[in-house]
């Protein structure tokens, strides 16, 4: 496993739009129809990655603190389930079963959304204001396997307090660490 930072998307891009099949209900799940009124979380993730597997459980706990305050929180995984199988979209549907996902699980086959974001490792995060406007992106928090920092999602948690306060963001957002995305040859 290689570790790799984010590409750090330039702040006040607009968000890429997708369409892109949930690995749960096998629905089409468009960008449009997803997004918060407060904001939208995506996170680029996959299921086979420590890091990822690491901060789990404050994924879903981050989501349901903050849905019911407006936001909306999508989940993608884009690596190339050719050379990781364990990442396609039957194994994600068990992930996000046995994790007990409250947000939608998005298969982007194509890679195409993951290039359209910059998206370079998992987890990757990315929070958009109700105009789907970047305003953060990077790390959960300083928590990394075997680090012994608690997982707790302080700079996410951070960056949507300041939404809904309407404080600024930070200007020092540090990038996510992990696994890089398994890209097609």
């Amino acid at each position: 496993m290689a570790l790799t930072p984010s590409n750090m998307l330039p702040i006040g891009t607009k968000a890429p739009a997708f369409t892109l099949i949930d690995s749960v209900t096998k629905n089409s799940v468009s960008l449009q129809e997803a997004k918060g009124k407060k904001g939208t979380v995506i996170m680029f993730i996959c299921n086979h990655c420590p890091y990822v597997k690491h901060v789990n459980d404050e994924l879903v706990r981050v989501c349901h603190d903050y849905r019911v305050t407006g936001f909306s929180f999508i989940a993608i995984s884009s690596n190339d389930v050719e050379g990781y199988p364990q990442d396609g979209p039957e194994e994600m549907y068990r992930t996000a079963q046995s994790n007990n996902y409250p947000f939608p699980y998005l298969y982007d086959e194509t890679q195409e959304v993951a290039k359209a974001y910059d998206a370079a490792c998992t987890p990757d995060f990315y929070v958009f204001d109700e105009t789907l406007r970047l305003v953060y992106r990077g790390q959960l928090d300083n928590s990394r396997p075997g680090n012994g920092v608690p997982v707790n999602g302080r700079d996410l948690r951070e960056a949507l307090d300041n939404i809904l306060n309407n404080h600024p963001q930070r200007s020092d957002q540090k990038p996510s660490m992990g696994c890089n995305i398994k890209w097609k040859s």
